[in-house]
């Protein structure tokens, strides 16, 4: 495969997958140009048609599809009066599997960090803010990790908050420092949400 450059570009890009690297991304490829009819082809329009239809919601910050809208912020049955502040949708999944806790989720898209471009307008604040009063949320959970920019995030939630009357509480025990939410399993979960705390300065 040495020197074929569209080999070599779609090593590249696997290996930029989380827990992948060149090798297990060579593996792949291999896999993938051996069985051409049964996945490359329905891979890549499958691909195409991601690309094309889904994005993210500028209200929840969850994924949705462009013509069918947003189903976490349109068929909500159930009425809640908390939200739990997530950095990613994994973290959303990882809670979600874990069955500890019942409630709205609002999806940063990331953290703010002096080393990444990231923008506060990106992380949807201020939606965070208007679903607070909209759907009279009376508890903030920040569930951002337990990192320096994770920290960094949470504190710059709270104090976005700080003239509204939600209460804002933020994951106890069991979240070591450094640790990232979709790592944790389902234990360590319930016990952060369970033992969860006021936020404050």
């Amino acid at each position: 495969m040495e020197n074929i450059s569209e080999i070599d570009e779609l090593i590249k890009l696997i290996s930029k997958l989380p827990g992948l690297g060149p090798k297990s991304a060579k593996r792949i490829v291999l896999k993938l140009i051996n069985n051409r009819e049964e996945l490359i082809k329905p891979m890549a329009k499958n691909l195409a048609e991601v690309y094309k239809n889904i994005s993210r919601c500028k209200n929840c910050g969850s994924l949705k599809s462009n013509s069918k809208g947003c189903n976490s912020c349109e068929n909500n049955k159930n009425k809640y009066n908390k939200i739990c502040v997530v950095e990613n949708i994994a973290d959303q999944w990882s809670i979600e599997s874990s069955s500890v806790y019942q409630g709205y989720f609002h999806i940063l898209g990331g953290t703010l960090s002096t080393s990444n471009s990231q923008k506060k307008e990106d992380l949807l604040i201020n939606s965070l803010v208007d679903r607070i009063e909209k759907d009279k949320i009376e508890e903030v959970i920040l569930a951002t990790s337990a990192t320096v920019e994770g920290q960094t995030t949470a504190f710059y939630i709270q104090d976005t908050l700080k003239n509204t009357n939600v209460k804002i509480s933020k994951l106890a025990q069991g979240l070591p420092v450094g640790g990232e939410i979709e790592n944790l399993d389902d234990g360590t979960l319930i016990s952060a949400f369970k033992n969860r705390q006021n936020f404050s300065k």
